[in-house]
């Protein structure tokens, strides 16, 4: 299956192009994942007791970190879509200033994300539920993290205007690349050299800056299809970015949302719970990102497809496309969602050995993933919205599952004496059922059905 280097989604199979774009993107987010949980496998499993104390106080940065990707995914998710567009439409250049818009704003977003929550870390940390021990740890983490924001955003946040461009493997290697240093770094840092969990931090930010760098060579390089120029940097379109905003909205949302639930969940968990519970949450939170990858990647294959087209005015591909997204999607989750409920063990295994967290954690695990088939339909129709740039309905969805039903549901559930703690875990599949089917049947009446 050979993807087209010049990134003509207006011909050949949808289906194919769409796992053309997705197996590399898919194994590029395996890699991302393994990047960001590796440092929890390795921090879970520091010798003595400290383990659960600094493995539960990297997990209280995890709000944060997500914050600075909510910020990322405002320029990119709205740009990627709008350039695909306009490439659609043979518009090369409003392709090249989304280009260069995008990746000024993820270089300021860096840095302002880093001075940002350097400043108001402390006062974070503790709202979101640390105590003084796990306080310390996620200081440490956090503090040398923050120093390679500028590289994180710029390694995410640009990397998909590698993939829409149909170079799938090159946006892999970003990922491939800055993973495979970070775990041969893990170890040396962590173990070798003593360093505990800034030797994590400083091994990601390591990482961050490679991936950075591999980025960047390709986008000015001459293999580009739209290459960028330096001169077209820090000359900012606010129409442009008007109309980027607008539709990234829904992925800033849908990462800002994760962020507040994620805070949410672990205020609650350190009231009803107390620190096992955020560390088990911390498990549970690196096991979906670990299982849900695949889903993402086809979603993420899928955009610059159904934006091509959608600005081609192919409706019957942008139709194909979106039901292959959804079959292949459902039928996956499905699958993975079994797996979890007979061997939930095996993935708490996977990130400490500590036992007391593995027999704690897996009812938790159980009922937090009793609904994960149904996110599915959420990812289906959310891919679609922003694909087609319905920026509205994008952005209320991505509102409506996690504000409107998680948060509200994991504050109130544990107080229901019969739910206890196990009630902030339940409010993750009520909100699949709920929000997946509303987004996904809202798409399907409003979208599918007038193309």
């Amino acid at each position: 299956m050979q993807t087209n280097p010049k990134g003509n989604f207006g011909q050949g199979k949808v289906g194919s192009l769409i796992l053309a774009q997705a197996i590399p993107l898919t194994l590029a987010q395996f890699v991302q994942v393994i990047y960001n949980v590796v440092d929890r496998m390795y921090i879970g499993h520091i010798p003595g007791e400290e383990a659960g104390a600094a493995l539960t106080g990297v997990g209280l940065t995890f709000p944060l970190i997500t914050l600075v990707a909510a910020f990322i995914n405002l320029f990119s998710s709205g740009g990627t879509p709008l350039c695909s567009m306009a490439r659609g439409r043979d518009d090369v250049e409003r392709a090249r200033k989304i280009e260069a818009n995008a990746f000024t704003m993820q270089i300021y977003v860096g840095f302002a994300a880093a001075i940002f929550l350097f400043l108001l870390m402390k006062p974070l940390l503790y709202l979101f539920g640390a105590s003084d021990i796990t306080y310390a740890y996620a200081s440490q983490y956090l503090s040398i993290y923050l120093l390679g924001s500028v590289f994180l955003t710029i390694g995410t946040g640009m990397n998909g205007f590698i993939n829409l461009q149909g170079f799938p493997r090159i946006g892999m290697c970003t990922t491939i690349i800055g993973a495979a240093l970070n775990l041969v770094l893990d170890p040396l840092f962590i173990f070798r050299l003593d360093m505990g969990v800034r030797g994590a931090a400083l091994a990601t930010v390591i990482s961050q800056l490679v991936s950075a760098c591999w980025v960047m060579l390709f986008l000015f390089g001459k293999n580009a299809v739209i290459e960028l120029r330096f001169h077209d940097l820090f000359h900012l379109d606010f129409s442009l970015l008007k109309e980027m905003v607008a539709l990234g909205l829904s992925g800033f949302i849908m990462a800002a949302t994760n962020s507040a639930c994620q805070a949410v969940c672990n205020a609650t968990l350190s009231v009803h719970g107390g620190d096992i519970y955020i560390g088990v949450m911390t498990i549970i939170n690196s096991v979906r990102e670990m299982i849900g990858l695949p889903v993402g990647g086809i979603t993420s294959g899928a955009q610059p497809i159904l934006s091509f087209n959608y600005g081609a005015k192919n409706n019957h591909r942008v139709k194909q496309g979106i039901r292959f997204t959804a079959w292949v999607g459902f039928l996956y989750t499905f699958l993975m969602w079994l797996l979890v409920m007979l061997f939930p063990m095996v993935f708490l295994r996977i990130f400490t050995p500590d036992q007391s967290l593995i027999t704690v954690g897996k009812m938790p695990l159980i009922i937090y993933f009793m609904g994960f088939f149904m996110m599915s339909f959420q990812f289906a129709g959310q891919s679609a919205f922003v694909s087609l740039g319905k920026s509205k309905q994008a952005v209320f969805f991505s509102l409506f599952r996690k504000i409107i039903i998680v948060v509200p549901l994991t504050i109130l559930l544990p107080n229901i004496p019969a739910l206890g703690v196990m009630g902030v875990f339940l409010a993750e599949p009520i909100s699949n059922f709920v929000g997946g089917l509303a987004c996904f049947m809202t798409m399907y009446l409003t979208v599918y059905r007038r193309l």
